[in-house]
């Protein structure tokens, strides 16, 4: 397209357009990542696209029966007659988040083409392995050149963040004491039983199923072993740094307590902080986000200000200097074989870029 563009070897493509308009501009970055989830394949996707879309369920022809329903899912009502882009049930589609690079490269491709468009400096960034949670360990900030940044990672048509999860792992390992069970009165520590135990020890209602909008939570996601040694992994999630702070120390707290019961070694637990909340980094510079309003007043578009319930590449960018909420992307159902994409949704994210782009210059 005639934009020099860089690969570099930890698999990060970094491009910047010049100015065309003279004096002092801020450069204004947009970056999305290239990995899809590793919750479902996303090999050999085979995408449906089902045009003047009439309301009615969407068969998803790789398996039999299966649906994208509107009953289950009543947000594809409010996009009745438009172009739907949907999975054929074997994989996950991967909107999340090649609709971004695709709103991104759609947006260059009109500057390219269109040189009568006013425009300050514009950075672009594909990054990788975002999904476990590593998009920008590698990112050279001072190398992509950005005074602000925009992903293009979220879901429906009108979300824009700037708040997200505090973020830790844990991971406990649990060593037990098989001893044959029919003599192992008093002797016997199973691995599994006591991993339960700990787990039962953290509140019931603090886990992802029974939580929304601002509440945290403890996740478990893996669990492996036997009597003899088990090991359990969870995530834990908080907007509000102090709280999860404390979810931390209560977890720490639990295998204190139930290394006093069964002896000291029982339970090693080990704690990791993933990332943190990036409202504290964005909001000294809140024109940002006001921009990004404005952009989708523009395009005719209710911005629809939202906590995110995870995280992007742009908490781990906003702490290291470059302040980056993040924008729709269209895509919805992520991570999964009903995730679905409107193709117009792609192109009004698109177009909110090129707003941005005219609002900074």
């Amino acid at each position: 397209m005639g934009v020099e563009a860089t690969l570099d070897e930890y698999g990060y493509v970094m491009g910047r357009i010049p100015a065309n308009v003279p004096g002092e501009h801020p450069a204004i970055g947009f970056i999305a990542h290239v990995d899809t989830a590793p919750d479902a394949s996303g090999e050999n996707v085979k995408p449906q696209i089902i045009k003047d879309y009439d309301g009615s369920a969407i068969e998803l022809k790789g398996v039999p029966g299966l649906k994208l329903d509107p009953v289950a899912f009543p947000e594809l009502l409010a996009h009745k007659g438009e172009t739907i882009i949907t999975t054929d049930g074997t994989t996950l589609l991967g909107a999340d988040d090649k609709a971004g690079v695709a709103e991104i490269m759609n947006a260059v491709q009109y500057i390219m083409e269109h040189p009568e468009f006013k425009h300050g400096p514009v950075c672009i960034g594909f990054t990788p392995d975002e999904e476990i949670g590593r998009g920008v360990v590698k990112f050279d900030v001072a190398r992509f050149g950005a005074d602000y940044g925009y992903t293009m990672d979220g879901g429906e048509v009108g979300e824009l963040e700037f708040e997200n999860f505090n973020a830790a792992s844990a991971k406990i390992h649990v060593q037990g004491c098989n001893v044959h069970p029919g003599y192992a009165k008093g002797k016997m520590k199973n691995a599994i039983l006591i991993g339960q135990e700990f787990g039962a020890m953290l509140p019931v209602m603090a886990r992802p199923e029974h939580t929304e909008g601002y509440e945290g939570f403890f996740h478990l996601i893996s669990f492996k072993g036997s009597v003899e040694e088990a090991d359990f992994a969870y995530i834990i999630r908080d907007h509000d740094r102090a709280k999860f702070e404390a979810r931390k120390e209560m977890m720490q707290k639990v295998a204190d307590f139930v290394n006093s019961k069964y002896g000291e070694g029982t339970v090693t637990l080990v704690l990791k902080d993933q990332y943190y909340n990036m409202r504290e980094q964005v909001e000294p510079h809140y024109h940002i986000i006001e921009k990004a309003v404005k952009a989708m007043e523009m395009a005719g578009i209710k911005a629809k200000i939202q906590p995110i319930r995870g995280g992007t590449d742009g908490a781990n960018l906003s702490f290291r200097g470059l302040p980056c909420p993040n924008i729709f992307a269209g895509g919805l159902n992520f991570h999964g074989k009903f995730e679905w994409v409107p193709l117009e949704s792609i192109e009004k994210a698109s177009q909110v870029i090129l707003n941005i782009i005219t609002l900074f210059a």
